[in-house]
């Protein structure tokens, strides 16, 4: 690179200075040229002038001495002759420079563009006694013109120095850049070079020296380190201010699931993206000690992250990663099988043992025997649903029935449904609808119909009184399609994620009872029939459930 600039710069100097030059040359001729003409002109046009005043028209149809323009006009600006043009076609030249300078002073010259040569022409104007004006016209001669005029002699001068130039540059290179990449770092001792380089030859072998010896402190506390840290169940990670990697262990590439062996000096938010191990960094590298969970599919890694500091200066942190799977998982289990059992299943034996406790004791009216026995009815029937439903989701979970799959015509089922809902629809005044068409898709129609019952269901227990439910079939690209859509009370945007877990209820006070279960079911449902289920709301608007089913052929 150095060896490039040298010649470039070197090859640079000689092509200015040579082009300097040839535009030098060329001026100085231009301006001499132009001077000789202007004098010739003049010459000429006091010639011609001599004979028009002795002789008058006469003398200018006669011929002309050269093959310049000749033009005269009157005082008054009329072209009286012209022998290039034709005098009376040609415009009043009373305005023109030349002519007016000269009906001043006596002469006068212009430089311009003729439109009528079609060409940059100089002109020289001579007053006569007369007051008449005598103008004789040539054309320029052009930095161009002489430049083609001496092309072939320029060309081979200009060719000879670009060649000297070329040699001398690389010469010159070579000479200067050959000491400098003659330097051996490892053998300075032996090098010999001009005095000039002296300096950073001393450089370079102090360097060498201290590099040598930082070197092999880091080697030997390197090999101290992970002797340590390789036999760690734990996780370390050692970061500077800027994220870098100092230091790590296998566990730790373990424990964040990292595809690729992790380097030194490579920042460490490259080996996890997600946004609890970058709040961790941020947090440690701010000065202050964090902790979080990370949860990868079944496994959990708890993260202690430390600022460090060094003479009161925040110099990196230490991340402490531990595998908590085995206690995380307990401790779900544990919480979900209590939240949900316990308030699934205790609500309505708690209402069917206090009715039946009232009953047992003799404390009820004979007339009020029948409401209280529909109470126990009603909540036996709701423990039945769940546990219905519960199995339904296990078997599900299982594979799904063993029925045979057969041509399902979405329109039937839609309209099956609608007619068991309508009790429920009349009930709360809710209007269901079906619109639109589909063809038959390939399916289990107990689970088909669970599916869009569950869908229809929800969208009228959530429903606001004299709202309405709008069952829509389509067909689309990736095949069949049903849209539930109601006017309800709609689920928030952070709400919208978590409608499909077991158990889980936007809104408990519109539930009617429900088990919590309907749209896990719908979950499960529509995957075993390979489709999808997506979910459009905004709450206060109502919400829309479309599910896609595969068409037929697949």
């Amino acid at each position: 690179m150095m060896k490039r600039r040298v010649f470039w710069s070197i090859l640079g100097v000689a092509l200015t200075v040579l082009l300097a030059s040839l535009v030098l040359i060329v001026g100085v001729l231009h301006g001499y040229f132009q001077d000789r003409v202007v004098q010739e002109l003049a010459q000429a046009t006091a010639y011609v002038a001599h004979g028009v005043e002795n002789e008058g028209m006469g003398y200018l149809t006669e011929d002309l001495p050269g093959d310049d323009r000749v033009t005269w006009v009157a005082a008054d600006g009329t072209v009286l002759f012209d022998n290039w043009e034709n005098a009376a076609e040609l415009k009043d030249h009373a305005d023109r420079e030349e002519i007016r300078t000269a009906m001043q002073l006596g002469h006068g010259s212009a430089v311009r563009y003729s439109q009528t040569l079609a060409q940059s022409t100089l002109y020289y104007a001579l007053r006569l006694t007369d007051g008449s004006v005598l103008r004789l016209a040539t054309t320029q001669y052009s930095v161009w013109m002489l430049v083609l005029q001496a092309l072939q002699p320029v060309a081979a001068v200009i060719l000879l120095a670009l060649c000297l130039a070329l040699w001398l540059a690389g010469r010159l290179s070579r000479q200067l850049v050959a000491p400098i990449n003659a330097i051996d770092p490892g053998h300075l001792e032996e090098q010999d070079t001009y005095d000039e380089l002296a300096p950073i030859v001393g450089k370079i072998r102090s360097q060498n020296q201290q590099i040598q010896q930082q070197l092999e402190d880091l080697r030997r506390q390197r090999e101290e380190f992970d002797s340590i840290t390789e036999h760690m169940s734990e996780g370390l990670l050692v970061i500077d201010q800027e994220t870098r990697v100092l230091s790590f262990n296998a566990a730790a590439l373990r424990l964040l699931h990292t595809g690729s062996r992790a380097e030194v000096g490579e920042s460490v938010l490259a080996l996890n993206r997600e946004a609890g191990f970058r709040r961790c960094v941020e947090e440690a590298l701010s000065g202050r000690r964090w902790e979080e969970l990370l949860e990868r599919g079944d496994a959990c890694c708890r993260i202690f992250a430390n600022p460090v500091e060094q003479n009161g200066v925040l110099a990196g942190a230490v991340l402490i990663l531990v595998d908590v799977t085995e206690q995380e998982r307990r401790e779900t289990l544990r919480r979900e099988f209590a939240a949900n059992v316990s308030h699934e299943l205790k609500t309505p034996l708690t209402s069917i043992l206090g009715t039946a406790e009232i009953l047992r004791d003799g404390l009820v009216q004979p007339a009020d025997i029948s409401h209280f026995a529909g109470n126990i009815h009603r909540e036996a029937q709701r423990l039945i649903g769940l546990v219905n439903d519960i199995i339904e989701i296990s078997r599900l979970d299982e594979g799904g029935p063993t029925a045979e799959w057969v041509p399902v015509n979405l329109r039937q089922v839609a309209e099956s449904v609608a007619e068991q809902l309508a009790p429920a629809a009349e009930k709360k005044h809710v209007s269901v609808t079906i619109t639109g068409d589909c063809d038959f898709i390939r399916g289990v129609p107990q689970i088909v119909e669970e599916v869009i019952y569950n869908l229809c269901d929800n969208a009228i227990a959530y429903n606001r009184p004299g709202g309405s439910v709008r069952i829509t079939l389509s067909r689309s690209a990736e095949g069949q399609q049903v849209a539930v859509s109601d006017t309800g009370i709609g689920i928030s945007q952070e709400m919208q994620g978590r409608v499909f877990e077991r158990f889980y209820r936007v809104d408990k006070s519109h539930s009617s009872g429900g088990t919590g279960l309907g749209l896990s079911i719908v979950k499960h449902g529509i995957a075993y029939l390979g489709g999808r289920v997506e979910l459009e709301s905004e709450l206060g608007k109502g919400s829309t459930f479309t599910l896609t089913f595969p068409a037929s052929h697949s």
